[in-house]
């Protein structure tokens, strides 16, 4: 890319209310000479209830043509274009249109920004009431029940605090099967129409949660408690001991590096491989 490049500019919109839209936005959408936007009637739409006028060429840019429109747009960052991408909420990029275009440019050396706003996998994690200092997005969970279940049953150790989007009329199925892989008793929340009139956030358990009778509408995110920690056990880390002592340390040496890596006792580890080698 020549030095009088343009950029790709990521930018985020609305959830839900119009009025979180930064003046940042507004002023992109009034400037930019190209916006790629996942559905232009939502672009339009969004421009009206900001009262701005789009005066750069807008083209759509969604999932099934982001790989070819990619070259179009960046054809233009190397004219001296801003190309400002949007979608219908949120970040681009984020389980939405966007990353491949960011790849291609970035391929090509091309200048890529953002433009930072909404995020409803934050607002979803923040008022969850869950652990908040690690997490991890995990996005649509799969449609199909048994390609759903392997996909949970990955995640069912994960310590991190988990976020989901679902669909409104897959929740329940899901949540019945987030207990059953995570167990019913595992804290979660339900947030939904986040920023809007009728926002909801649903707290409790996943077995309590996944008996939800009211009917569910709107856009909706599932923040699940990470796995509680293990406690260990002398007998689950034997077979460790012995490992290390077939490898040629002392069995007392051994005892001690499993003690340390575990927070076991040493004596007790070394008393325990002693009988469970005599036992073999």
């Amino acid at each position: 890319m020549s030095e009088q490049s343009g950029v790709v500019l990521l930018a985020a919109t609305p959830i839900g209310n119009a009025g979180d839209a930064s003046p940042r936005l507004r002023e992109a959408l009034a400037s930019a000479e190209v916006v790629a936007a996942e559905d232009t009637r939502r672009l339009r739409d969004l421009a009206r209830r900001l009262e701005v006028t789009v005066t750069g060429r807008v083209v759509s840019l969604y999932e099934h043509n982001e790989d070819a429109r990619s070259a179009e747009l960046l054809a233009a960052v190397e004219e001296g274009s801003t190309v400002l991408v949007v979608t219908d909420a949120g970040m681009p990029a984020v389980s939405d249109p966007g990353y491949r275009l960011v790849r291609h440019a970035i391929d090509a050396g091309a200048r890529v920004s953002a433009l930072p706003g909404p995020s409803a996998v934050l607002t979803a994690l923040a008022l969850s009431g869950l652990p908040t200092d690690r997490f991890a997005f995990e996005g649509f969970l799969p449609r199909k029940a048994g390609d759903r279940a392997r996909a949970l049953a990955g995640l069912a150790a994960e310590a991190r605090t988990l976020v989901f989007f679902e669909a409104p009329h897959r929740l329940l199925e899901t949540l019945g099967a987030m207990a059953g892989a995570f167990g019913a008793d595992r804290p979660a929340a339900v947030a939904r129409e986040l920023t809007k009139t009728y926002e909801e956030v649903r707290r409790g358990t996943l077995g309590e949660l996944a008996a939800w009778e009211d009917e569910v509408r709107g856009e909706i995110c599932v923040v699940v408690g990470g796995a509680p920690p293990t406690v260990a056990t002398v007998a689950d880390h034997v077979d460790e001991v012995l490992a290390l002592a077939a490898d040629g340390l002392r069995l007392k040496d051994a005892a001690g590096e499993v003690a340390t890596a575990t927070g076991l006792r040493k004596n007790d580890l070394y008393a325990a491989a002693l009988e469970a080698r005599a036992a073999r």
